[in-house]
């Protein structure tokens, strides 16, 4: 059956994905006077972005921009050890081989064979001032190369969130790349000319890019899909995202995912909250996500980290793009659930939610 596509809430539509005019050092042309930077906003509300009904469900691939210059210390904290952005030179990820981008990095959509992409957006986001201040007109655009292809410019079409606060300036940008994703191929997507600054500040250098994809395939059960977006500053009172008129069955499975930014290892006092009528609230955890410190710079995927990124670091200082398992607080059945993402001692920001829930008829 078709997809369900329910509604999808655009704050403001402003941008164009422009197919012809690229931006870059070098062997680029300018930005096409069409492509003009999107309208940004210190605060985004959490809205919904998109929902649907339908056999399906979603997946996201993900990565960094940014990471520690190469040093001993760096090593042992990509590969899992504790350690901070602020207590790092930190140096731009650029996997490509192309002179023209000054960073760039890899990661795998995996879907499963018989889908149809029903709606796939692109988010992306970092801090503007570290050791070097970047300018913020180019928040609204990157490059994004599918499996095999070649560079195409995207350009936000909402508003972009961009605030100052706690040694930090700090945004983050989406687009819809339903057609992109749609017309190619599952594998590595190549993400490049995220706007991020590089060095070392006590706030720290962070950023990255999650690209969620929602599917439809005739052979997984009936779900009810969710997609929220905006930009907080997070705090312990950060508000939930609710996902009504659903039926959900005693004994149904689902998972909900999150980005984030500047979520440091080691600080706790970060969790994601789920909550249901009948079974009350749970704290969301996998093995890579302690309950207490869920923003601790990880690309998880039901508790494991995933293969298929370029690079690939099991720390990604200041980087949270996680999907938790959601069948522990789904036992008695419902209609609805909220999520809550909060932070009680990191300086972080919050930029999508999502979830997939099993339903009835």
């Amino acid at each position: 059956m078709p997809p369900s596509l329910g509604p999808l809430l655009r704050r403001a539509t402003v941008g164009v994905l422009a197919l012809a005019a690229m931006w870059a050092p070098g062997g680029f042309p300018a930005v096409a006077t069409a492509a003009a930077p999107a309208p940004e906003s210190s605060s985004l509300s959490f809205a919904q972005r998109y929902r649907a009904h339908q056999h399906g469900g979603i997946v996201r691939a993900a990565n960094t921009a940014i990471s520690c210059r190469p040093a001993p210390a760096c090593s042992e904290v990509q590969a899992g050890g504790r350690g901070v952005n602020g207590d790092f030179d930190m140096f731009y990820v650029d996997v490509d081989g192309d002179p023209n981008t000054y960073n760039s990095s890899r990661a795998e959509v995996r879907l499963p064979a018989g889908s149809r992409v029903s709606y796939a957006r692109l988010y992306w986001g970092g801090n503007l001032r570290v050791g070097e201040q970047k300018p913020s007109e180019d928040n609204g655009r990157v490059l994004v190369a599918e499996p095999g292809g070649a560079y195409k410019p995207v350009v936000a079409d909402t508003v972009v969130g961009h605030r100052v606060a706690d040694g930090a300036e700090a945004f983050q940008a989406s687009a819809d790349v339903t057609q992109l994703v749609r017309d190619s191929a599952p594998g590595l997507y190549t993400v490049a000319q995220v706007n991020v600054a590089s060095g070392r500040s006590a706030a720290g250098a962070w950023g990255g890019w999650t690209l969620v994809v929602a599917y439809e395939n005739p052979a997984e059960p009936l779900r009810d899909l969710a997609l929220w977006d905006g930009f907080a500053r997070l705090s312990a009172h950060t508000p939930k995202v609710s996902l009504r008129d659903i039926n959900f069955g005693p004994g149904a499975w689902g998972y909900a995912g999150l980005v984030a930014y500047n979520g440091d290892r080691g600080t706790t006092g970060d969790s994601l909250t789920l909550t249901t009528e009948r079974d009350g609230s749970t704290d969301l955890a996998g093995p890579a996500d302690p309950p207490d410190d869920v923003l601790n710079s990880t690309i998880s995927d039901l508790g494991d980290n995933p293969p298929g990124r370029v690079p690939w670091h099991a720390n990604n200082l200041g980087y949270d793009s996680d999907v938790f398992d959601l069948g522990r607080g789904l036992q008695r059945g419902g209609d609805q659930l909220s999520l809550r993402l909060r932070a009680e001692r990191d300086a972080a920001w919050a930029g999508v939610l999502f979830a997939a829930v099993d339903a009835q008829s």
